[in-house]
């Protein structure tokens, strides 16, 4: 599988390409980025080559797929592009900042007949994978409450690049960005939304949020609160489920139960949890090459952005916001 590195903005290009590089049935063939220096040095750490032309990279016979690490606000233009030139697709989140940009990606995909995954890794893990299946089997009973916080100090640590802070190209600060792992495991787990209440503010970055709390209120009633950052030095990360029989925390892939169903008083540590599902990246060279299903589809790349987009109007708004 010959696959093309979409631009090198994103700060996982280099790590996503290595890890091309690194599977036997895979390789990294060309780069190309709009910002040519920026370009040629990935494409030099990568072992490729780089092209400037998007059209001649999409026509080139050893490009079957395309590796989209572009600004999250171009990949609209880009990935249909690359749609319609019959290029397999993989890309980072979120997939477009408002819905409507991603049902015109989700038509190119569909015509095309590609293969599409996103990027979310926080579903690839046995803790998820276990809450899950608690919540599905009736552990918890009727879940109504959902808590998950993801943040680092790239903001007051001063060490993020300049550039993501540039809302041209991100489309929104900590919560398009390191918020969207709450947002795609809240959807994941608890369905779809009815009204979301979101405040965003300020502490060290120079344009956009880096503190940031959303509130939803979803279809089966459960309410859950997503918490990100940029100014959080020590964040550990925790998830939190509560049903009216049972809860579950999740704390550094540590799982803890506590069910009226499992005949216990008082809280286990699951000792066994399901096996890890493989990274993203080997999910969707598995689906190319060897036509493995595909569970990073695109429903849901459209479920984070439909809680991302809503929650940006609710902040601008000051308001809850119906879904």
């Amino acid at each position: 599988m010959n696959v093309a590195l979409l631009s090198a903005w994103h700060v996982h290009a280099e790590g996503y390409g290595k890890f091309i590089n690194q599977q036997p049935d895979a390789k990294m063939t060309v780069v190309w980025d709009d910002d040519e220096c920026r370009g040629k040095a990935m494409a030099e750490k990568l072992g490729c080559e780089y092209e400037k032309d998007l059209d001649k990279m999409l026509s080139r016979c050893d490009v079957d797929a395309v590796l989209c690490c572009a600004p999250t606000t171009q990949h609209k233009d880009l990935l249909i592009r690359c749609a319609k030139a019959g290029k397999h697709i993989f890309t980072e989140k979120a997939l477009a900042p408002t819905v409507e940009e991603c049902k015109e990606i989700a038509q190119a995909v569909k015509d095309s007949g590609i293969k599409f995954v996103i990027s979310h890794p926080s579903l690839c893990g046995g803790a998820v994978q276990y809450a899950k299946k608690a919540m599905d089997d009736g552990l918890l009973g009727r879940v109504n409450y959902f808590r998950m916080r993801t943040a680092h100090d790239g903001s007051s640590g001063g060490w993020l690049p300049e550039y993501w802070y540039d809302m041209t190209m991100t489309g929104g600060g900590a919560m398009m960005d390191l918020g969207c792992h709450p947002n795609y495991v809240a959807a994941y787990l608890m369905g779809k939304p009815r009204r979301v209440a979101a405040m965003f503010n300020r502490t060290c970055a120079p344009q956009g949020e880096d503190n940031a709390v959303a509130v939803i209120e979803f279809e089966n009633d459960a309410i859950g609160v997503l918490e990100t950052g940029f100014v959080t030095p020590f964040a550990r990360s925790p998830i939190e489920i509560q049903g009216t029989e049972g809860s579950i925390t999740i704390q550094g892939g540590q799982v803890t139960i506590r069910s009226k169903k499992l005949g216990v008083d008082g809280a286990v540590t699951v000792e066994r949890l399901p096996k890890d599902m493989p990274p993203p990246l080997r999910q969707w060279i598995d689906a190319v090459e060897h036509g493995a299903d595909i569970f990073m589809d695109m429903n849901k790349a459209i479920a984070l952005t439909e809680l991302l987009e809503n929650e940006y109007k609710s902040d601008a708004a000051g308001a809850i916001v119906k879904v």
